[in-house]
Order: structure tokens, then sequence, then C-alpha cells
């Protein structure tokens, strides 16, 4: 029996992901054995400190693509919004999963929605792009970094250390970990990240069996669109941690795209929306980065970072 090895980071979200994906094989390829190989990243060990200055890129997604490289995998499992645009050679990011619902969802257990919170209400985010979005909305809440797995996440929630907290409404709704929360609201306002709440499947490119394995588990249109994503999100220089939201959706016969960047206290915000039809899309994503790199996206993004988090956590590691 033909065995492959998938790669996956540790958390029980990440272990849902993996486990899924392995389901999906051994259902398409009945004569192929699926193990996994578990893996802390450094991403889950650094709790200390909000990962916008953890520093590098690729807080989730090294220490598996060492494995890879090492020859102890052939394929890996991430969260595709993890996924920097640069792929160490002799990998390849061959397959994206079906995009799934990609909100950001309020969740509380005292105030039934985003508007109804108090003025100076604690809100728990580990995301500078939803605290950019946030500040921007309701510029008087006091925004706290939020770090953990999601049990430990919602744990904090329900003891009282944030009025409110926002996660991605796709992996509370995989693990079914909505049902004791009393109040959730999606946040429709809120652009998402590159490649959320869909699966990127990261291969070593020499291996044209898993090439050939990983290729049934890929979605046309979402691989188009996170393409246009990750070409803007590359031409920007922006790392996964960084203020940029960015998405893109296919309408009938166009291809529309909405980004945005600032400062994470809410401030100095750049937004831009493209268009184009579907046999003209191919360059949208890099044309919009131009667009706003033109009205000074470069700049901006350099100061967000100086900024960021830097009366809660001045040292960079």
């Amino acid at each position: 029996m033909e065995k492959i090895v998938i790669a996956t980071r540790a958390s029980q979200l990440a272990l849902w992901q993996a486990y899924h994906i392995k389901e999906h094989i051994e259902q398409q390829f009945p004569e192929v054995e699926v193990v996994l190989n578990k893996i802390t990243s450094r991403g889950d060990k650094i709790l200390d400190r909000p990962l916008a200055l953890v520093g590098g890129k690729g807080h989730f997604t090294k220490e598996l693509e060492d494995e890879m490289l090492s020859g102890n995998a052939d394929l890996a499992v991430h969260s595709l919004k993890d996924v920097p645009t640069y792929i160490p050679e002799g990998l390849e990011l061959c397959a994206i999963t079906t995009r799934q619902d990609q909100s950001d969802l309020f969740l509380s257990h005292t105030y039934a929605s985003l508007e109804a919170l108090p003025h100076g209400a604690v809100v728990g985010t580990t995301s500078l792009r939803r605290r950019m979005q946030l500040l921007q909305k309701r510029p008087d809440l006091k925004v706290k970094d939020l770090r953990g797995n999601v049990n430990t996440r919602l744990r904090k929630l329900s003891e009282g250390q944030y009025d409110a907290i926002v996660l991605a409404y796709i992996g509370l709704q995989r693990l079914d970990l909505l049902k004791n929360i009393p109040y959730t609201q999606k946040l429709d306002f809120m652009i998402p990240p590159m490649g959320q709440a869909s699966l990127g499947i990261e291969i070593v490119s020499s291996n044209a069996r898993v090439r050939e394995i990983a290729m049934s588990l890929n979605d046309e249109e979402s691989q188009l669109c996170a393409k246009l994503e990750r070409d803007f999100v590359s031409a920007i220089g922006a790392g996964c941690s960084a203020p940029v939201a960015v998405n893109v959706k296919v309408k009938k016969e166009t291809v529309e795209i909405v980004a945005m960047l600032g400062y994470p206290d809410g401030t100095h915000i750049l937004q831009e929306y493209a268009t184009a039809s579907l046999d003209r899309y191919e360059n949208i994503g890099m044309e919009l980065a131009e667009k706003m790199i033109s009205k000074g996206a470069i700049t901006l993004l350099e100061k967000a970072e100086e900024i960021a988090f830097k009366d809660e956590m001045p040292e960079r590691i």
C-alpha cells in the first residue's frame, strides 16, 4: 500500500483540517494510506508576544516546510491565510480547497453586538487587520492582544478578561464551538485577509504522484481568488501579520477585488477597489497593488509596523 505523510501543526484546528484532508485522500485513493506528522510550530510556541512582533514570516508554516524538505513529509496542510507568498525552492503551493464562509465573528458573554459595546470596552484579537478595522469603526474601544489556541481564547472570554473577542467564523464552526457563546455577530463590514476559509496544500515539487493526489482537492474558483489575493500581498510586500485586508470574488463574468491597509489604530486608511472581466483578470491583483503603492502604501505599511503594539510590547524578537 502506498503511504503519504501529511505535515500538520498540532493545534486542535490544524488537526481537524489535516484529518479532513486525510479522509478525502483515502476515500478518493483507497490504495493510499495517509499518516500525520504532527509539529508544534513557532507561532504556537510563542504566546507572550503579539504575532506581528515575532519577526519574520511563516510563523505557522516554516517547521512544516522543513519537514518536507528533509524528506519527513510529502505534503502539508495549512490555513491558507497563514501561508507567506514566498515558497521555498523544492516546494509548491499546489492546491486550494473550496473557500467557505470568510466572516470574522464577534463573540461576547455580555453584549449582543459590536454596536452594543459600551465606550472603552475591551476587545481581544491577535490580528492587526481586525484591529485596524475595529478601531476605524469604533475608535473608542480598547483592543488588546489575544493569544493561545481557540479554546484558550474562548476561556479568556468566559473569564471576563475581555468584553468581546473577534475570531474567524470558520474555525469555530469546524470545531463546533459556537453553541456555548451567548452572543455572536458576523462582522460583514470587515474585509478578510488573503486566503481566509480555504486550506492550502503544499507539496514537494518533485513528487508527481503527490501532485496528482493534491490536485484532487483543488477548487478552481478558490484557486483563482487566492492567486489574485496573493499577487496583491506579494506586490505590496506585506507579511501575514500586517494590517492588510484583501478579498477577491467572482461574480458571473466579473472578478472583483477590494483591499484595505492602514495603521493598526484605525487611522490613515487606504482602501481601493477594482473589477475586471473573466477574460482579463490575470493582473488585477498586481495592478491594484501598484495603484495603492502610488498612493503611499509602502511607506504607510512601514509606519504601521513601527507603531504596532508599541505601547504593549516595545521589544522585537
